[in-house]
Parts: structure tokens; C-alpha cells; sequence
């Protein structure tokens, strides 16, 4: 609604005028008939004409307050808008008068169309009633925000009458009805201004919903008034259309007010509407698509840019009249064919969702005509993401209605032509569509895997949709939650399984969908209620909750490439069951990594390296599993270089804050260092694993003690003896620890250390040591046994390394008393402490 100055609302529609009767700078069409409007006196009655002497500002009063039931009355009301909107140009306080109430005139006109007989046009009151309607429209009275429920209410009351005899009593009241309505309706358009492309785009979709589903005059009724319209705007040359228009473009931004957006909806529906079974509504549409064509063709003439020549076009048009008038079903296909050029991306994208869905009922249009649509239109597809959506579930939810093969083949070539262009949108929209993998997916699923490159870029799409951790860490509860798609793609890749057809397919990516298919069921313990919710509120009458569902897609896929051995070892003991549960999931982890280390050794080899690729970049989500899963790798006798990619990343994990995971990995090298072949080469994790002395974590300290012993016995020479100083210094911090075996390996260590260094180490070695008796007396009393022994080991051990004879034999004989009473000072000699 364009907005005018409350004080002057007079001043404001004269501006307006002004500015829509402007004469336009653009060139004219090559062909222009001009076709004048229908006045508003022109089919006034006798009976509406108000006298002279009445003042029709009165009557409007009158009725409005009134509301009254004579035919007289109401066909004088409408007549008296009509006057006062012929005669604003003379008397401006009319106009000012009927601006204040006009929301109730028009209130007041739609209550007098309802109140119509619905069935039987008796009366003028329609015809006066968009006479009304039209003058107010002229005098810029009407205003936009209720022009849409107005005309609704219009096309329903003219619409659904009986078919009228074209020679009874009422054929001239019903024609000139007609004439009334389309004359409305273009000048509506004219009255809009620089927003008469919305407002044409309007009209014509609330003509469109009445050519669908309806009886056959409605249909023919509501072609005929677009027919009409599509003549006009070839006649009427100050329709602004961006120049975008009918030019195949894509990603060109215009003003809203410029774009005409329903070509695609107009053409798809005039299409097949030209193959309608009803002769006068196939007419309407094949002259109203006459019409639109020559209309794209006078807008492309405007650009020179477009290198279309004026009289190319005219002899177009010229030679184009023929095809418009015969409306076979050959024919449409034609005329389809002349508007395929024009079309932008989303125009397609509309009316290749007209074309599906028209599938649902034969009996209304051609199913070939529609196949037709649909395999022109994905030939060379330019959809846009939001479009492809829109397209895979239109052929969700048609499918279940289609019965005739050449649709069901032409929605087959869509989606393969539609998978291979645009993977991960029909994939992530066909989830969405059916989280759950319905029958009428799973049919859609077939189809994409009948080919086997459309077969391969499905797997990759469900197992990227498995694998992308980084969208699932916000939960939103709509189905286009990545947590929920990737809850989908596990459960549809089990039943996709069970299709012989893709298992080349599958067997080529069996190692990551298969520790993919792992890592789901590890997420889908970590699930909210409500995820589950939304993805299980299908399924529940199966009792197949999320986590079930993903183990038995593990399942299959190992039983669908051989290993149903390995399933039935995991089965006896309890592994699949010790999957199902958090507090026990990562024994039901080690359960399968054991049972997998008895596959062929290349497998093994491809799991593991894809484990280590895996974890070369850090991810909470499935980093503990695939870790658990790799150290149990380690144990592999036949693994050699493959596990020099294991000593690259422990590092990382070394320093990671997740619970647990340095002692898991300190575990694993441990194992590393018990092995001939790989002992030597954890040595560059050394300086990594004596950090982990430091840390606050009991149970990373207890496990890198045996790792560093080890690492211990692997040195020689220098290197060893600079080592264990080093190692010493670290060790001491340790003999108070909270855990008892980390006290008594820390102990024991040190105890070793002391026997390693030489040299230059040696004398340095005597301050650690010194600063170790105190320590280690007094855990000569520890309350665990093993500790207090250690201790006792060690103190042995530091009297010797002192060449102190006594703190040894006291030591020996366990006497501590006799040690605490005195300590020695740095020349050997013993003094009370006290």
C-alpha cells in the first residue's frame, strides 16, 4: 500500500496519479493494440442510476449503517461508488469522505457478493459490485492489503456458478458479468503503478487455484479470465519487467517489485492444462500461453543486448499461432518446448514440482505430457539447493499415487539424473523426507542404487553424513538436524544392505563405513530424549530404538561381506549387548577390535591406517573410540610399518583433556615397547612420556612408569645415564602420590635409576638421592606392604650408591628407629638429629 499524508489524503492520490500516468522511456513493443478499459457507467442499470436530487454520499451512509436487504438498495449503493469515484476529479470532498470509510465499503461490497445465490446469477449485483470495485480501484481508493480477500471472494461468487445457456435470459447478464470482472482485473494492474508486476503476479495466482481440483466451468472459467489477462499486458506497455526476464540467467539479483516470479508456475500449469480433458478450459490455456509467449518475446525486444531482432520475433509469433490453437498432446509438448529457453533455474524448479505432482491423478491431465516435462527439464538441471529439496519431496510423497510406468519412469531418470549432480542434497533431503527409511524411500533408494555410480555416490554420501562430527554438537529439534540425519543415514544404510545390487559398492568402502557404523552407535548413546523422539516416534511399534538400530546396521554390514563368524564370536561374548550401554560401551569396543584382528590381514592393514588418519586430526566426539579401538590394533603381530602412523599421533593424545585418553595411549606404547620390532622406536616418545610425571592424573602416572622402564632398558651409553638423572628428578614428586601403585613404581624406578648413571651423572645423581632418604624413611611404614617393601629395596639401594655401610645393614635388618635417630652428614660421619 503506497502511504499518503493523513492531513491531505486528496494531495496524495493526485501525486499518485501523476506518477502512474507518467509515459515510459522504454522503447514500445514491436506490436501494440490498444485495448480500452470497461468504464464503470457502461453496464449500470436503469434501476442502480441514483436520481439527481439524491445525494449519493448519503445513501453510502444509509447503507452502511443499515446494511438493508433490497436488491434496489444494494445495486443503488454500488452504483453511488461508482458516481462519487467518476466525479472525484471535479469535487475532491467525496473522495475525502469515501477514503475514511472505504475499509468498511469494501467490507460491505464482499458481504453483498457472499450473500449472492452461490449457485444461480439472478441479479446485477456481481456485475455492479466489480464495477465498484474497478472505480475504486481508478481512484486510488482500494487498498492493497484487502484487494486479495476481495477478489477471492469475487472469483468465488462469479466461478461456481451453473454453466449458463449461452442463449437463455441471463446469457447477456452473464457475459457482461464477465466483461465486468476483466476489466477489474486489469485495472487493478494499471492502478498499482510501479507495482504492477506484483499485483498482476497476484491476481494471477489466486486465478491459478481455481483450474485445480474444481469443476470444469470453474476451471474454464478461471483459464479464461488469465487468457484475458495475458492478452492485456501485451497491450499495455508500462508493465515494468527487470530485465532478468525470460533470459535463462542464474544468481541475478532484481528489485521484488520488478521480477515477474511465476513465469515457471504459469507456463508448467497453462502446459498442462493445454492437455486438459475439458475442451473450453485446453482452449484458454493454449491462447493464454499464446499470449505469454508473444509477451516474453515484446520484453526481450526492449534489450538490444539480447541480439533478438523485432522482426525475427514477429515472424516467430506469426508462425507460432498455429501450434497455440491445436492443443494435442504433441503440441503441448511443443509449446513447452518454445518457453524452455526463457526459463530461469527456479522457473524450471516450479515447474518440475507442477509436473510431479500433477502424476497423483491421471484423469485430470496427460501423465505423458507431464513425463515429458520432467525429463526436459532435468536434461541439464541448474536447481538450486532449497529447489532440489522441494523436488525430492514432491517425489516422496507422489510416488505412493503413481501407477502408470512412463511417470514412474520419468521420476526414476530424475533422480538418478538429480543424484549425480547433486549427491549430498538428495541424500540429506531423501533422510529428511524419511528418517526412518519407509517403504516408499526405500523404493527411492532402489532406484539411485541401480546404477552402480549412482550406487557409489550414495554410500559416500551416508558415509560422509556418518562421519561429519562437526555439525552434531548443536542439537535443534527439527529433522534437518545433522544428528538426526546422521541417525537416519545409519539406519537406512543397514536396509540398503540387504540390496545385492550396491555390495560391490559397498565392499570397496568397507573399512570406514564400517568403523563409521562404530562410531554411531558410541554418538547415539549420547542422545537427548527428544532427538530420540523425533527419530524413533515411527518406529516405535518395532521397538528399534536409535542405538539398536545402528547396531544392526553394524551387524549386516559385517555379515553382507563374509564375517558372519566374527558376528557370532562378538554375539557369544556379549559385545553387542556391552555396545548398547555407556557405562559398558568401551568393553563392547574392545570385544569387536578383538574379533576384527582375525580378519585378512590387508583389511586389518586399511582399518588401522584409516584409525590413524582419523585421529591425525582431534574430535571428541568418536576420538575414544576409534583410540580404544587402534590400541587394541596394536597387539596385530603382522602390522610393521603401519604402526610407526600409531607413533605420530600419540603424541597429540598424550596432552588431550579428555578423561582417560593419555592412559589409554600410554597403554598402547607400552605394548609397542614389548615388541622386538617397534621397541626402538617409541624412543622418540620418551621426553612425551616422562611430561605425563607431572600431570595430576594418578592413573596416566601408574601407566607411564612401566612405559619409561622399559624405554630405560633400550638406551645405552651417555644417553641412558642422562636419562635416568633426568628421570630421577621426576620421580621423588611421586613418592607421596594418592595412588599406591603409583607410590611403589615410582619408588622402584628410582631405585633403578641409581644404578644407571656414570660419570659426570653419578656425582650429580648423589643430591637426588640425598634428598630421597628422607622420602623414603618415612614410607618404611607405608600402610600398603608393597610400598613400604620398595621403600625399603630403595633405601638399600642409596646406602650402597652413598658407600654408607650402616644406612645399608639398618636398612637391611629394617631398624628404623635406629636410622631416624640420625642422619648422615655429607663426610660419612653420623650425627643425632636431635
Amino acid at each position: 500500500m503506497e502511504r499518503r499524508p493523513p492531513d491531505n489524503p486528496r494531495q496524495a492520490w493526485e501525486e499518485k496519479k501523476r506518477a502512474a500516468s507518467a509515459p515510459s522511456s522504454r522503447p514500445k513493443p514491436s506490436e501494440v493494440c490498444k485495448v480500452e478499459p470497461l468504464q464503470a457507467g457502461s453496464f449500470r442499470s436503469a434501476l442502480a442510476l441514483p436520481r439527481e436530487e439524491e445525494n449519493t454520499v448519503d445513501i453510502i451512509r444509509t447503507f452502511l449503517r443499515r446494511r438493508p436487504k433490497q436488491q434496489s438498495q444494494k445495486l443503488q449503493f454500488l452504483a453511488s461508488i461508482c458516481t462519487i469515484c467518476n466525479t472525484i476529479s471535479v469535487d475532491s470532498t467525496m473522495w475525502d469522505m469515501l477514503y475514511f470509510c472505504r475499509v468498511e465499503v469494501v467490507e460491505t461490497i464482499k458481504v453483498l457478493l457472499q450473500e449472492e445465490p452461490p449457485y444461480h446469477l439472478d441479479t446485477e449485483v456481481r456485475q455492479q459490485a466489480m464495477l465498484a470495485i474497478t472505480s475504486m480501484s481508478q481512484a486510488g481508493l482500494l487498498l492493497q492489503e484487502k484487494s486479495k480477500s476481495l477478489l477471492q471472494t469475487c472469483f468465488c461468487s462469479v466461478f461456481h456458478l451453473l454453466p449458463q445457456d449461452t442463449q437463455g435470459p441471463t446469457a447477456f447478464l452473464y457475459s457482461k458479468t464477465l466483461a465486468a470482472m476483466d476489466s477489474m482485473l486489469q485495472t487493478l494492474v494499471r492502478s498499482a503503478g510501479t507495482l504492477g508486476v506484483l499485483e498482476l503476479q497476484k491476481i494471477l495466482q489466486l486465478l491459478l487455484s481455481f483450474t485445480n481440483s474444481q469443476p470444469a466451468a470453474v476451471q474454464e472459467r478461471a483459464m479464461a479470465r488469465i487468457a484475458r489477462l495475458a492478452n492485456f499486458i501485451t497491450t499495455y506497455p508500462l508493465l515494468q519487467v527487470c530485465p532478468c526476464f525470460a533470459q535463462a540467467t542464474i544468481g541475478h539479483q532484481c528489485s521484488k517489485t520488478h521480477r515477474f516470479a511465476m513465469l515457471g508456475r504459469l507456463v508448467g500449469h497453462l502446459t498442462l492444462c493445454c492437455t486438459s480433458k475439458d475442451k473450453g478450459t485446453c482452449h484458454e490455456a493454449a491462447e493464454a500461453l499464446y499470449h505469454l509467449h508473444t509477451f516474453v518475446l515484446q520484453q526481450r525486444s526492449r534489450w538490444p543486448w539480447l541480439h533478438d531482432s523485432g522482426q525475427l520475433q514477429l515472424q516467430e509469433v506469426w508462425e507460432m499461432k498455429q501450434p497455440w490453437q491445436l492443443s494435442q498432446n504433441s503440441n503441448a509438448r511443443k509449446i513447452f518446448l518454445m518457453f524452455m529457453k526463457y526459463l530461469q533455474p527456479s522457473d524450471q524448479a516450479d515447474i518440475m514440482l507442477m509436473a510431479i505432482k500433477s502424476f497423483r491423478d491421471p484423469s485430470i491431465y496427460s501423465i505423458s505430457v507431464a513425463a515429458h516435462m520432467v525429463n526436459v527439464l532435468v536434461a541439464d538441471p541448474a536447481f538450486q539447493p532449497g529447489q532440489v529439496l522441494k523436488i525430492v519431496w514432491a517425489i516422496y510423497r507422489t510416488l505412493p499415487s503413481i501407477r502408470m510406468v512412463v511417470a514412474l519412469n520419468s521420476l526414476d531418470r530424475a533422480l538418478l539424473v538429480l543424484m549425480g549432480k547433486y549427491p549430498s542434497k538428495v541424500v540429506a533431503s531423501l533422510l529428511q523426507c524419511s528418517p526412518t527409511c519407509t517403504l516408499v524411500a526405500m523404493a527411492m533408494w532402489k532406484t539411485m542404487l541401480s546404477e552402480p555410480q549412482a550406487a557409489k555416490k550414495v554410500l559416500q554420501e551416508l558415509l560422509s553424513l556418518l562421519m561429519n562430527q562437526s555439525l552434531r554438537k548443536t542439537s535443534t529439534f527439527t529433522k534437518d538436524n545433522p544428528r538426526i540425519l546422521s541417525l537416519a543415514a545409519s539406519m537406512t544404510t543397514g536396509k540398503i544392505l540387504l540390496q545385492p545390487t550396491c555390495l560391490q559398492q559397498v565392499e570397496a568402502i568397507f573399512p570406514q563405513l564400517f568403523l563409521a557404523l562404530l562410531f554411531q552407535v558410541s554418538f547415539t548413546t549420547e542422545l537427548t530424549l527428544q532427538e530420540v523422539h523425533i527419530f524413533w516416534k515411527e518406529h516405535q511399534q518395532d521397538l528399534l530404538t536409535p542405538i539398536r538400530s545402528a547396531v544392526q546396521s553394524m551387524r549386516m554390514l559385517l555379515c553382507s561381506m563374509g564375517f558372519e563368524s566374527q558376528v557370532l564370536a562378538i554375539e557369544a561374548q556379549g559385545g553387542w549387548d556391552t555396545l548398547l550401554s555407556v557405562q559398558t560401551h568401551l568393553m563392547g569396543v574392545r570385544i569387536v577390535a578383538t574379533e576384527m584382528m582375525k580378519t585378512p590381514r590387508p583389511l586389518r592393514s586399511t582399518i588401522f591406517c584409516h584409525l590413524a588418519e582419523l585421529l591425525s586430526v582431534e574430535d571428541p566426539t568418536w576420538e575414544m573410540i576409534a583410540m580404544v579401538f587402534l590400541i587394541e590394533m596394536l597387539g596385530c603381530t603382522d602390522l610393521g610399518e603401519e604402526l610407526d602412523r600409531a607413533l605420530e599421533i600419540f603424541p597429540i593424545y598424550l596432552q588431550s583433556q579428555c578423561l582417560g585418553m593419555p592412559s589409554l595411549v600410554l597403554r598402547g606404547i607400552l605394548r609397542l615397547t614389548e615388541r622386538p620390532d617397534m621397541a626402538k622406536k617409541t624412543l622418540v616418545l620418551l621426553p612425551h612420556v616422562m611430561e605425563q610425571l607431572e600431570d595430576e592424573d594418578s592413573d596416566a602416572s601408574a601407566m607411564a612408569l612401566p612405559v619409561l622402564s622399559n624405554m630405560l632398558q633400550l638406551l645405552e651409553g651417555k644417553k641412558l645415564s642422562l636419562t635416568a638423572l633426568t628421570l630421577a628428578g621426576k620421580l621423588q614428586p611421586l613418592f607421596n602420590n594418592e595412588s599406591g601403585t603409583v607410590r611403589e613404581l615410582s619408588i622402584r624406578l628410582f631405585q633403578t635409576t641409581m644404578g644407571l648413571v656414570v660419570r659426570a651423572e653419578k656425582k650429580m645423581m648423589k643430591k637426588e638421592v640425598w634428598d630421597s632418604v628422607l622420602p623414603l624413611l618415612f614410607h618404611l611404614h607405608d600402610q600398603d606392604k608393597s610400598v613400604a617393601k620398595a621403600s625399603q629395596e630403595a633405601l638399600c639401594s642409596a646406602g650402597r650408591f652413598l658407600k654408607w655401610r650402616q644406612l645399608a645393614q639398618l636398612t637391611e635388618i629394617a631398624q628404623a628407629w635406629r636410622i631416624s635417630e640420625c642422619l648422615g652428614s655429607s663426610d660419612g660421619r653420623w650425627i643425632r638429629v636431635t
